[in-house]
């Protein structure tokens, strides 16, 4: 099929060979997904921004859904799993796009620094609002201690603050091997296959949730204390920076004598 404009329009093999990764269940399901997406998406014109706005409004959706329910779940009015299911859908559905504006910003030449400050945005008031929807679950079946909720999420946020830093040239990873075995325990900190876990326990256990949100503290602490002393590692390894020499003082030039009188 051609563009328009006589050339050919791209598919998804080349929307998807321009994805950023993401961990094992990521690039299997939501960038695959994203990427025929963006087949549709690019035919109909849409901006990138379309696509981080529409992630933006499902994802708070389900999250506000999943709070505002939270009580009725524990009282028996409403079924854990139709409200469970249902946040799985919407968050999974959320993130495909959150990883398609991408690949359509980059296969179409539309990056710019004004799109990636609305997808951090964006990426953050999504984050707040699953940390609080879980919080509200955990909570509405268990006494559940402040402290414990501020530090799943303080801690939750060190996945989109490392997300945020691995762009770049100062991008380094803990753990650079992609053996089965390795993508595998990355699991833990992918982003698609965390909320796939969060929605489920929410459907089938959410007399658990409050565990849930111990065990992620737990893994997200770990890693921002490993991260931390990676870091200061690599700083303290690093060759001090050679200060570039001061420009040479260039001597006034000498004004000529004036010629003896006769």
């Amino acid at each position: 099929m051609s563009a328009p404009n006589g050339l050919r329009a791209p598919t998804a093999a080349d929307f998807r060979a321009r994805h950023r990764g993401g961990g094992l269940f990521t690039e299997t399901v939501n960038q695959r997904l994203a990427s025929y997406v963006c087949v549709v998406a690019h035919r109909i014109g849409a901006p990138p921004t379309a696509l981080t706005l529409l992630n933006l409004g499902l994802g708070l959706g389900a999250s506000i859904g999943v709070a505002a329910l939270a009580p009725r779940m524990a009282a028996g009015g409403v079924p854990p799993v139709v409200a469970g299911l249902g946040a799985l859908l919407l968050w999974q559905v959320a993130y495909t796009l959150d990883c398609a504006d991408g690949q359509l910003a980059r296969v179409t030449g539309r990056t710019s620094p004004a799109g990636a400050r609305v997808d951090v945005l964006c990426d953050v008031a999504l984050q707040i609002s699953l940390v609080a929807a879980v919080s509200a679950v955990a909570a509405a079946y268990h006494p559940v201690p402040v402290w414990l909720v501020a530090a799943f999420a303080g801690t939750w946020m060190v996945n989109l603050v490392t997300s945020v830093m691995a762009q770049g040239a100062a991008a380094q990873s803990l753990v650079t091997s992609r053996s089965p075995l390795v993508r595998a325990v990355k699991l833990v900190r992918d982003y698609g296959a965390v909320v796939t876990v969060l929605a489920l326990a929410i459907a089938f256990v959410p007399r658990w949730t409050i565990w849930v949100l111990v065990a992620f503290t737990l893994v997200n602490g770990l890693f921002l204390v490993a991260s931390i002393a990676a870091a200061a590692q690599a700083s303290l390894a690093a060759p001090p920076a050679t200060a570039p020499a001061a420009p040479a003082r260039q001597r006034p030039a000498r004004t000529p004598a004036p010629p003896a009188g006769g």
